[in-house]
């Protein structure tokens, strides 16, 4: 059938939550039975007052789609629908779809199958039906667009009456100060603009974002106090690319990075992460870029997507960059980024990839190391000029990700941090159930045993243990309020960008002095290090924890636990040293002694009573 698109012109629309009549939504009511329902039937099962159903909610695909599906709870909540998370409980389903690869689609269809076997109302949102409006498996489904995603209530509404919907037309952006509801309330995903300006071979996200809209700064700006105001503690930047960002609108990535930063709490209490930005855009921006990584409340990380170490294989996939200007970005920033982690992507078995371009791919990952690296093998998307060249066979795919895998987990990014202090920013409970999830300035994955009374907080850590995707550590203070020194354009280059964000880190967000190395131009020098600086010697903890000898014990002991019970939950954690008395120093050897010999005397004591006792008898 023809899309049938919404018939209202001028206003733009309703706003959310407002209920369209029939007549101003175009729809399609499907066809019912002729058999009318016994009056039995219609006394036992009386219509639903709308507003009342719940809706489960799925998503699949990135950060931007997390978003959208976010923003359509949030309508719908508004509304009074509740939402869910289990498919047995929702009376509609709603599936935000992700059109990257075959297996995200694939795990769409199994969705709807099993959706229509349950006889449910459904609707289907996100890039595979804008991008692939004419599938067989979307027959008779409802469909919001990418873009469309304000209209939700009025399709959920209509799909529940037994009406299909379909909004595909693009229109203006969907406004940011919607109803929003969090699938993790200490973060919010703020998409910054949608499409991009790219023309790669091998996408098919194009089809369905299309072309680069950016929001203005303005609007950007006024998102980020809102949020704040709410109690958010992550905020993430999203896009199909990060750095295209304003190229439309006659602004630019770092000038809407330092409207942004400027408004983030003195406190330190809410930290930034850049999303993912492809080369070609950040190159002529990279020392501004720099600065900002650089800035306290803002993450020392950033995802650059490669996709190949070759040369030729770039040009195929038409990524408008080589790897040398690649190369120039990683390091670029890692120069002028103290404690810069940078995770990219790889494609494995691209159309044409021969086995010299590969070697090229393997050895680019094996010099750099990166901590973090997606890999992918190559999945012909219908539509995409890539689709139509000569495939690599696909036992020839799958053996390059096999081995490139093998490569990259045989990296041990982390083994220098054991033992180091470090500020983490704790924002959710692990998968186990056990631990919080905290992260370094770095945005390196910390693991640790505490109430969930911490979460949305900042708090002072000792690494305790590494293993390969993530670090174990051991809380030593918790850090609601810290005074920070962030502020306004005013305040010197040094104060501004120097990414010690406490007293308790260094430069380096490490314990080595390190200086900030972003140059004169943007650190104005070099930085004195000797007020954020911490030392094995001069932890204010350990120092404090030193001056009680008990507490300085049981803290010992507790360590030793805690790293027993991490080694056997941590499935990627290497193996580590025991800890061994033999290991401790003249005074925590006397210590012990101490402690045995007051035993001892307590026990002769008792003794000697009892044996008083009975004399007496």
């Amino acid at each position: 059938m023809e899309d049938i698109e919404d018939l209202l012109v001028g206003s733009g629309g309703a706003p959310p939550g407002f209920r369209l009549p029939l007549n101003a939504v175009g729809v399609n009511p499907r066809k019912k039975n002729k058999a009318k329902p016994s009056k039995v039937s219609q006394m036992n099962d009386p219509p639903k007052i709308p507003g009342t159903q719940t809706i489960y909610v799925k998503t699949f695909g990135c950060s931007h789609n997390q978003s959208d599906s976010e923003y359509m709870a949030g309508q719908l909540s508004a509304f009074g629908y509740a939402i869910s998370d289990n498919p047995e409980e929702g009376d509609l389903w709603l599936i935000n779809t992700c059109t990257v690869k075959n297996p995200s689609q694939s795990a769409m269809n199994t969705l709807i199958t099993k959706c229509k076997s349950a006889k449910k109302p459904l609707v289907v949102a996100g890039c595979v039906p804008q991008g692939s409006r004419d599938l067989k498996e979307l027959e008779g489904v409802s469909i919001v667009g990418v873009q469309q995603i304000d209209r939700v209530v009025e399709v959920v509404e209509e799909t529940l009456k037994g009406h299909e919907v379909r909004l595909l037309n693009r229109r203006t952006l969907p406004a940011l100060d919607l109803p929003k509801v969090r699938k993790n309330k200490f973060v919010e995903i703020l998409p910054i603009n949608v499409g991009c300006l790219g023309a790669c071979t091998y996408c098919k996200t194009k089809h369905a974002r299309g072309h680069l809209g950016s929001y203005t700064v303005d609007s950007l700006v006024e998102r980020v106090k809102t949020v704040i105001a709410d109690g958010v503690k992550e905020i993430w930047l999203s896009s199909e690319d990060t750095g295209a960002y304003g190229r439309d609108i006659g602004v630019n990535l770092p000038i809407l990075l330092n409207a942004i930063v400027a408004e983030l709490p003195p406190d330190g209490s809410t930290m930034l992460r850049i999303g993912m930005t492809n080369p070609p855009f950040i190159l002529e921006h990279l020392k501004e870029i720099a600065a900002v990584l650089c800035h306290p409340c803002v993450y020392s990380f950033l995802h650059v997507p490669v996709q190949s170490g070759s040369d030729a294989v770039l040009t195929a996939m038409n990524r408008e960059y080589t790897v040398s200007e690649f190369r120039t970005v990683v390091d670029t920033l890692t120069e002028l980024v103290p404690g810069m982690q940078i995770a990219t992507d790889i494609i494995c078995g691209f159309p044409g990839e021969t086995d010299e371009d590969f070697s090229q791919t393997v050895n680019l990952i094996k010099e750099y190391k990166f901590s973090q690296v997606h890999i992918s093998q190559f999945y012909p998307r219908p539509g995409t000029p890539a689709a139509r060249m000569k495939k690599v066979p696909s036992t020839t795919v799958k053996n390059r990700s096999r081995e490139l895998t093998s490569v990259f987990e045989a990296f041990t990014p982390y083994n220098g941090m054991e033992g180091k202090v470090e500020r983490i920013w704790v924002t959710e409970i692990a998968t186990d159930g056990i631990h919080l999830v905290g992260h370094t300035k770095g945005y390196v994955q910390v693991l640790i045993v505490a109430p969930e009374t911490i979460l949305g907080t900042s708090a002072i850590v000792k690494i305790t243990s590494v293993g390969r995707w993530s670090v174990f550590g051991e809380v030593l203070e918790t850090l609601p309020q810290v005074n920070v020194k962030m502020a306004p354009d005013k305040v010197s280059n040094q104060e501004k960008h120097c990414p010690c964000s406490n007293q308790y880190e260094s430069c380096a967000c490490s314990k080595e002095p390190e200086p900030c190395s972003c140059g004169p131009d943007i650190c104005g020098g070099q930085i004195k290090l000797d007020k954020c600086t911490v030392s094995k010697n001069d932890s204010p903890m350990e120092n404090r924890a030193s001056k009680n000898p008990i507490h300085w014990f049981i803290r010992k002991r507790r360590n030793h636990a805690q790293k027993k019970v991490e080694n056997d939950i941590a499935l990627g954690l290497e193996n580590e040293q025991d800890w061994a008395p033999g290991s401790w120093g003249f005074v925590d050897r006397a210590l012990l002694v101490g402690i045995f010999v007051s035993f001892l005397m307590i026990v002769a004591v008792i003794m000697h009573l009892e044996f008083r006792t009975l004399l007496s008898k």
